[in-house]
Protein backbone atom coordinates (compact mmCIF):
# COMPACT_ATOMS: atom_id res chain seq x y z
CA UNK A 1 0.00 0.00 0.00
CA UNK A 2 1.07 3.36 -0.58
CA UNK A 3 0.45 6.68 1.11
CA UNK A 4 1.50 9.98 -0.37
CA UNK A 5 2.19 12.44 2.69
CA UNK A 6 2.86 16.34 2.75
CA UNK A 7 5.92 16.74 4.50
CA UNK A 8 5.88 20.48 5.21
CA UNK A 9 2.09 20.84 6.15
CA UNK A 10 1.33 21.29 9.92
CA UNK A 11 3.06 23.09 13.23
CA UNK A 12 5.42 20.82 13.91
CA UNK A 13 6.97 19.93 10.20
CA UNK A 14 8.76 18.05 8.89
CA UNK A 15 10.30 16.51 12.57
CA UNK A 16 6.75 15.35 13.75
CA UNK A 17 5.52 14.14 10.11
CA UNK A 18 8.82 12.33 9.93
CA UNK A 19 8.79 10.55 13.23
CA UNK A 20 5.26 9.29 12.71
CA UNK A 21 5.98 8.15 9.35
CA UNK A 22 8.80 5.69 10.71
CA UNK A 23 6.66 4.25 13.48
CA UNK A 24 3.78 3.40 10.96
CA UNK A 25 6.77 2.25 8.54
CA UNK A 26 7.94 -0.48 11.36
CA UNK A 27 4.92 -1.66 12.35
CA UNK A 28 3.52 -2.01 8.78
CA UNK A 29 5.82 -3.64 6.66
CA UNK A 30 3.19 -3.59 3.80
CA UNK A 31 3.40 0.08 3.93
CA UNK A 32 5.31 2.68 1.41
CA UNK A 33 5.47 6.22 1.58
CA UNK A 34 6.32 9.26 -0.60
CA UNK A 35 6.91 12.45 1.23
CA UNK A 36 6.65 15.38 -0.61
CA UNK A 37 8.94 18.49 0.50
CA UNK A 38 12.13 19.94 1.12
CA UNK A 39 14.44 17.16 0.57
CA UNK A 40 17.10 18.67 2.72
CA UNK A 41 14.78 19.41 5.84
CA UNK A 42 13.01 16.28 5.69
CA UNK A 43 16.41 14.06 5.73
CA UNK A 44 17.58 15.95 8.95
CA UNK A 45 15.02 13.80 10.56
CA UNK A 46 15.16 10.70 8.71
CA UNK A 47 16.50 7.06 10.45
CA UNK A 48 15.70 5.02 8.07
CA UNK A 49 14.53 5.61 4.84
CA UNK A 50 13.34 2.01 4.18
CA UNK A 51 10.41 2.00 2.27
CA UNK A 52 10.75 5.82 2.37
CA UNK A 53 10.56 8.00 -0.60
CA UNK A 54 11.45 11.74 -1.06
CA UNK A 55 9.97 14.01 -3.56
CA UNK A 56 11.85 16.67 -4.01
CA UNK A 57 9.85 20.45 -3.53
CA UNK A 58 10.71 23.91 -1.96
CA UNK A 59 7.11 25.46 -2.60
CA UNK A 60 4.59 25.63 0.25
CA UNK A 61 1.10 26.42 1.07
CA UNK A 62 1.35 28.65 3.67
CA UNK A 63 -1.94 28.92 6.87
CA UNK A 64 -1.98 32.42 5.33
CA UNK A 65 -2.59 31.50 1.91
CA UNK A 66 -5.85 31.81 0.29
CA UNK A 67 -6.98 28.27 -0.39
CA UNK A 68 -8.07 28.34 -4.22
CA UNK A 69 -6.09 30.84 -5.66
CA UNK A 70 -2.88 28.73 -3.77
CA UNK A 71 -3.68 25.32 -5.33
CA UNK A 72 -4.24 27.12 -8.47
CA UNK A 73 -0.70 29.18 -9.01
CA UNK A 74 1.33 26.71 -6.48
CA UNK A 75 1.74 24.23 -8.91
CA UNK A 76 4.78 22.45 -6.94
CA UNK A 77 3.54 23.24 -3.57
CA UNK A 78 3.73 19.90 -1.71
CA UNK A 79 0.32 19.71 -1.01
CA UNK A 80 -0.82 19.51 -4.50
CA UNK A 81 2.01 17.24 -5.89
CA UNK A 82 1.05 14.81 -2.94
CA UNK A 83 -2.96 15.20 -4.35
CA UNK A 84 -1.09 14.55 -7.45
CA UNK A 85 0.32 11.17 -6.52
CA UNK A 86 -2.98 10.12 -5.24
CA UNK A 87 -4.76 11.28 -8.61
CA UNK A 88 -2.25 9.51 -11.67
CA UNK A 89 -2.26 6.38 -9.54
CA UNK A 90 1.15 6.45 -7.68
CA UNK A 91 -0.74 6.67 -4.22
CA UNK A 92 -3.84 5.11 -2.55
CA UNK A 93 -4.65 7.80 -0.69
CA UNK A 94 -3.02 10.95 0.68
CA UNK A 95 -2.44 12.51 4.21
CA UNK A 96 -1.46 16.62 5.10
CA UNK A 97 -1.51 18.39 7.99
CA UNK A 98 -1.35 21.73 6.42
CA UNK A 99 -4.03 24.74 4.78
CA UNK A 100 -7.44 22.82 5.68
CA UNK A 101 -9.30 24.96 2.86
CA UNK A 102 -6.14 24.27 0.48
CA UNK A 103 -6.12 20.66 1.19
CA UNK A 104 -10.16 20.96 0.09
CA UNK A 105 -9.74 22.32 -3.20
CA UNK A 106 -6.64 20.21 -3.38
CA UNK A 107 -9.28 17.53 -3.18
CA UNK A 108 -12.01 18.61 -5.81
CA UNK A 109 -9.33 20.13 -7.80
CA UNK A 110 -6.45 17.51 -8.57
CA UNK A 111 -8.05 13.90 -6.40
CA UNK A 112 -12.07 14.63 -8.07
CA UNK A 113 -14.94 13.89 -6.40
CA UNK A 114 -16.97 10.59 -6.56
CA UNK A 115 -19.33 10.72 -9.01
CA UNK A 116 -23.26 11.57 -7.57
CA UNK A 117 -21.85 13.32 -4.71
CA UNK A 118 -22.78 16.99 -4.46
CA UNK A 119 -20.47 18.04 -1.79
CA UNK A 120 -17.80 16.35 -0.09
CA UNK A 121 -17.79 16.75 4.24
CA UNK A 122 -15.02 17.03 6.84
CA UNK A 123 -15.35 14.16 9.01
CA UNK A 124 -13.03 13.93 12.12
CA UNK A 125 -13.98 10.95 14.50
CA UNK A 126 -14.41 13.07 18.27
CA UNK A 127 -13.91 11.25 21.66
CA UNK A 128 -16.52 10.37 24.55
CA UNK A 129 -16.64 9.62 27.94
CA UNK A 130 -16.89 5.54 27.24
CA UNK A 131 -13.93 6.17 24.31
CA UNK A 132 -15.64 4.44 21.61
CA UNK A 133 -15.75 8.03 19.85
CA UNK A 134 -18.39 9.21 17.28
CA UNK A 135 -17.76 10.49 13.49
CA UNK A 136 -19.12 14.27 12.93
CA UNK A 137 -19.51 15.87 9.61
CA UNK A 138 -19.23 18.42 8.31
CA UNK A 139 -17.22 19.74 10.30
CA UNK A 140 -16.64 22.93 7.96
CA UNK A 141 -16.20 21.97 4.18
CA UNK A 142 -19.47 22.94 3.17
CA UNK A 143 -20.83 25.58 5.57
CA UNK A 144 -23.84 26.04 2.93
CA UNK A 145 -25.40 22.76 3.03
CA UNK A 146 -28.78 21.69 1.20
CA UNK A 147 -30.70 18.64 3.22
CA UNK A 148 -29.30 16.52 -0.04
CA UNK A 149 -26.19 17.06 1.41
CA UNK A 150 -26.70 15.95 4.82
CA UNK A 151 -28.23 13.09 3.43
CA UNK A 152 -25.31 12.08 1.50
CA UNK A 153 -22.90 13.01 4.60
CA UNK A 154 -25.16 10.47 6.81
CA UNK A 155 -25.04 7.43 3.94
CA UNK A 156 -21.13 8.45 3.60
CA UNK A 157 -20.52 8.43 7.33
CA UNK A 158 -22.80 5.46 8.03
CA UNK A 159 -20.44 3.50 5.50
CA UNK A 160 -17.22 4.68 7.31
CA UNK A 161 -18.63 3.77 10.69
CA UNK A 162 -19.51 0.31 9.94
CA UNK A 163 -16.41 -0.67 7.64
CA UNK A 164 -13.85 1.52 8.72
CA UNK A 165 -14.79 1.38 12.82
CA UNK A 166 -16.60 -1.98 12.86
CA UNK A 167 -19.31 -0.61 14.22
CA UNK A 168 -22.51 -2.95 13.12
CA UNK A 169 -25.78 -0.79 12.15
CA UNK A 170 -24.19 2.69 13.28
CA UNK A 171 -26.61 4.92 14.96
CA UNK A 172 -27.18 8.27 12.72
CA UNK A 173 -28.10 11.76 14.64
CA UNK A 174 -28.98 14.92 13.27
CA UNK A 175 -27.56 17.72 15.61
CA UNK A 176 -30.67 19.98 16.42
CA UNK A 177 -31.82 22.65 18.91
CA UNK A 178 -33.86 19.75 20.52
CA UNK A 179 -34.84 16.18 19.90
CA UNK A 180 -38.62 16.43 18.76
CA UNK A 181 -39.05 15.82 15.16
CA UNK A 182 -40.37 19.03 14.29
CA UNK A 183 -37.63 21.31 15.99
CA UNK A 184 -35.21 23.10 14.05
CA UNK A 185 -34.49 25.56 11.11
CA UNK A 186 -36.02 24.43 7.67
CA UNK A 187 -32.73 23.04 6.62
CA UNK A 188 -33.14 20.42 10.09
CA UNK A 189 -36.55 19.63 9.24
CA UNK A 190 -36.34 18.97 5.77
CA UNK A 191 -32.84 16.64 6.61
CA UNK A 192 -35.09 15.01 9.18
CA UNK A 193 -37.62 13.48 6.88
CA UNK A 194 -34.84 12.67 3.88
CA UNK A 195 -32.53 10.35 6.72
CA UNK A 196 -35.88 9.06 7.90
CA UNK A 197 -36.57 7.83 4.20
CA UNK A 198 -33.18 6.75 4.02
CA UNK A 199 -32.04 3.09 4.00
CA UNK A 200 -29.62 3.88 7.54
CA UNK A 201 -30.18 3.35 11.26
CA UNK A 202 -31.38 6.76 11.88
CA UNK A 203 -32.12 7.72 15.45
CA UNK A 204 -33.64 11.24 15.20
CA UNK A 205 -32.24 14.45 16.55
CA UNK A 206 -29.62 14.96 18.73
CA UNK A 207 -28.16 17.90 20.99
CA UNK A 208 -24.78 19.13 21.33
CA UNK A 209 -24.58 18.52 24.92
CA UNK A 210 -25.16 14.56 24.62
CA UNK A 211 -22.49 14.55 21.78
CA UNK A 212 -19.30 13.12 24.31
CA UNK A 213 -22.19 10.88 25.91
CA UNK A 214 -22.04 8.75 23.18
CA UNK A 215 -25.36 9.57 22.31
CA UNK A 216 -24.92 8.52 18.32
CA UNK A 217 -21.64 6.61 16.19
CA UNK A 218 -22.36 9.65 13.36
CA UNK A 219 -23.79 12.75 13.90
CA UNK A 220 -24.99 15.17 10.64
CA UNK A 221 -24.89 19.06 10.37
CA UNK A 222 -23.68 21.40 8.12
CA UNK A 223 -19.91 22.46 7.71
CA UNK A 224 -21.01 25.93 9.64
CA UNK A 225 -22.94 24.39 12.63
CA UNK A 226 -19.85 21.53 13.04
CA UNK A 227 -17.13 23.32 12.48
CA UNK A 228 -18.76 25.81 15.61
CA UNK A 229 -19.65 22.46 17.49
CA UNK A 230 -15.81 20.78 16.92
CA UNK A 231 -13.74 24.35 18.48
CA UNK A 232 -16.09 24.60 21.10
CA UNK A 233 -15.62 20.80 22.00
CA UNK A 234 -11.60 20.95 21.66
CA UNK A 235 -11.61 24.66 23.36
CA UNK A 236 -13.67 23.38 26.29
CA UNK A 237 -11.35 20.54 26.89
CA UNK A 238 -8.09 22.64 26.62
CA UNK A 239 -9.90 25.00 29.27
CA UNK A 240 -10.79 21.88 31.22
CA UNK A 241 -7.33 20.26 31.80
CA UNK A 242 -5.45 24.33 31.84
CA UNK A 243 -7.92 24.59 35.05
CA UNK A 244 -7.42 21.25 36.46
CA UNK A 245 -3.55 21.72 35.94
CA UNK A 246 -3.70 25.61 37.62
CA UNK A 247 -5.54 23.72 40.63
CA UNK A 248 -3.15 20.96 41.16
CA UNK A 249 -0.16 22.88 41.08
CA UNK A 250 -1.26 25.58 43.59
CA UNK A 251 -0.21 24.33 46.35
CA UNK A 252 1.61 21.77 48.21
CA UNK A 253 -1.01 20.15 49.39
CA UNK A 254 -2.51 19.96 46.04
CA UNK A 255 0.63 18.86 43.88
CA UNK A 256 0.93 15.96 46.36
CA UNK A 257 -2.21 15.03 45.23
CA UNK A 258 -1.85 15.29 41.95
CA UNK A 259 1.47 13.03 42.00
CA UNK A 260 -0.93 10.19 43.54
CA UNK A 261 -3.77 11.05 40.88
CA UNK A 262 -1.01 11.48 37.91
CA UNK A 263 -1.74 7.89 36.08
CA UNK A 264 -5.02 8.47 36.42
CA UNK A 265 -4.85 12.01 34.97
CA UNK A 266 -3.21 10.69 31.95
CA UNK A 267 -5.58 8.04 31.22
CA UNK A 268 -8.40 10.61 31.18
CA UNK A 269 -6.07 13.18 28.95
CA UNK A 270 -5.39 10.47 26.73
CA UNK A 271 -9.05 9.36 26.54
CA UNK A 272 -10.13 13.14 25.16
CA UNK A 273 -6.71 13.22 23.05
CA UNK A 274 -7.93 13.70 19.52
CA UNK A 275 -5.24 12.28 18.07
CA UNK A 276 -5.77 8.93 19.11
CA UNK A 277 -8.52 8.72 16.58
CA UNK A 278 -6.26 10.23 13.36
CA UNK A 279 -7.71 12.65 11.36
CA UNK A 280 -10.47 14.25 9.19
CA UNK A 281 -11.61 12.38 6.25
CA UNK A 282 -12.79 14.16 3.43
CA UNK A 283 -15.34 12.40 2.29
CA UNK A 284 -16.22 12.23 -0.77
CA UNK A 285 -13.87 11.94 -3.07
CA UNK A 286 -12.34 9.55 -5.06
CA UNK A 287 -9.48 8.48 -3.28
CA UNK A 288 -8.77 8.65 1.01
CA UNK A 289 -7.71 12.59 1.56
CA UNK A 290 -7.11 12.89 5.20
CA UNK A 291 -6.33 16.04 6.79
CA UNK A 292 -4.20 15.65 9.88
CA UNK A 293 -4.53 18.46 12.84
CA UNK A 294 -2.00 21.14 11.82
CA UNK A 295 -0.95 20.50 16.03
CA UNK A 296 -0.50 17.10 14.92
CA UNK A 297 2.90 15.12 16.90
CA UNK A 298 4.18 11.43 15.29
CA UNK A 299 1.77 9.81 17.37
CA UNK A 300 -1.59 12.17 15.54
CA UNK A 301 0.36 11.40 11.85
CA UNK A 302 0.89 7.35 12.94
CA UNK A 303 -3.09 7.66 13.68
CA UNK A 304 -3.99 9.49 10.65
CA UNK A 305 -2.17 7.09 8.31
CA UNK A 306 -3.15 3.98 10.22
CA UNK A 307 -7.01 5.60 9.21
CA UNK A 308 -6.33 6.30 5.72
CA UNK A 309 -4.78 2.14 5.34
CA UNK A 310 -7.81 1.09 7.07
CA UNK A 311 -9.82 3.17 4.58
CA UNK A 312 -8.05 2.00 1.38
CA UNK A 313 -8.42 -1.85 2.70
CA UNK A 314 -11.75 -1.61 3.48
CA UNK A 315 -12.46 0.47 0.12
CA UNK A 316 -14.35 3.32 1.29
CA UNK A 317 -14.18 5.03 -1.31
CA UNK A 318 -16.55 2.40 -3.94
CA UNK A 319 -18.82 1.67 -1.44
CA UNK A 320 -19.77 4.68 -0.58
CA UNK A 321 -19.83 5.44 -4.79
CA UNK A 322 -21.80 2.27 -5.02
CA UNK A 323 -24.28 3.27 -2.17
CA UNK A 324 -25.17 7.18 -3.85
CA UNK A 325 -25.52 4.96 -6.82
CA UNK A 326 -28.04 3.04 -5.58
CA UNK A 327 -29.87 6.15 -3.62
CA UNK A 328 -30.25 7.92 -7.23
CA UNK A 329 -31.51 5.10 -8.81
CA UNK A 330 -34.47 4.39 -6.24
CA UNK A 331 -34.83 8.18 -6.61
CA UNK A 332 -34.83 8.63 -2.70
CA UNK A 333 -32.92 12.45 -3.56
Amino acid sequence: MKIAIDAMGGDHAPKEIIHGVEKAIEQYKQLHITLIGNEVEIKKYVTNSERIDIIHTEEVIEATDEPVRAVRRKKNASMVLMAKEVSEGRADACISAGNTGALMAAGLFVVGRVEGIERPALAPTLPTIDGQGFLMLDVGANVDAKSTHLLQYAIMGSIYAEKVRNISSPRVGLLNVGTEEKKGNDLAKQTFQLLTDANINFIGNVEARDLLNGVADVVVTDGFTGNIALKTIEGTALSLFSMLKSELTSSFKSKVAASVLKPQLKGLKAKMDYSEYGGAGLFGLKAPVIKAHGSSDATGIFSAIKQAMNMVEHDVTKTIKTAIEEVYTTDSI
